[in-house]
């Protein structure tokens, strides 16, 4: 056989190879979705459900909520480390098996005040053995004038957690997770994010009860 018509027939071949490919591309997302495909790919196994529960989530962040971001490549959040009111460390592992809204909060920042209550109205209406709002406050001076304003201000169903040093908040900017204050993450089960807020909500509101609701499947 001629070298030209040997070439040819490898072109031939490889064009059919490739062609065969891309039918088997086209097939896999005709099923599944190209995009959800590629992005699975670079998700931790633990994190898969909170990537499922992210997408079912997305037709309700409107209105008060508009702004939540549901994640695209969830990431785990479980070793975010603060002290509870008894100034025990404590981890988001710790609540392996419950929903957390995490929230980072201060007293130095005003729309961090101004959403509390609506977050204390929030944990008080689905707050329990499968929920809890979690906010952090990361003032760095004076510990025991967050708990004052939390007092003075009627807050009474949100527990009282710290972050004295405010590396919470640095660990959650260095994985793109923290742009400013407040900053809100709802995480699910395995302590993975589901969706992300930067600056503050209504959480009070039906918007936002019903995204917390979907979440916990109720």
């Amino acid at each position: 056989m001629p070298s030209e018509t040997r070439e040819f027939a490898k072109k031939r071949l490889m064009v059919m190879l490739l062609g065969a490919l891309a039918g088997v591309v086209a097939a896999i997302a005709g099923i599944y979705g190209i995009g959800a495909v590629m992005r699975n790919a670079g998700i931790p196994e633990a994190c898969r459900p909170a990537a499922q529960l992210a997408d079912k989530l997305k037709p309700l962040a409107r209105g008060e909520v508009a702004a939540l971001a549901p994640a695209r490549s969830p990431i785990p959040l479980g070793d975010l480390a603060f002290r509870d009111a008894d100034g025990k460390e404590r981890t988001l592992a710790d609540w392996k098996g419950r929903t957390v809204l995490l929230n980072l909060w201060a007293t130095w920042c005003v729309p961090c005040k101004k959403e509390m209550p609506a977050l204390d109205e929030l944990q008080k209406a689905l707050g329990g053995q499968d929920f809890e709002v979690v906010a952090v406050n990361i003032d760095t001076r004076n510990p025991e004038k967050a708990k004052t304003w939390l007092t003075d201000t009627g807050i009474a169903s949100l527990a009282h957690y710290t972050d004295n040093s405010a590396k919470i908040f640095q660990v959650l900017k260095e994985k793109g997770r923290a742009f400013g204050m407040p900053t809100t993450i709802l995480v699910d089960r395995n302590g993975c994010e589901v969706a992300t807020l930067a600056g503050p909500a209504e959480w009070a509101s039906s918007d936002a009860m019903t995204f917390i609701k979907t979440a916990l499947g109720r």
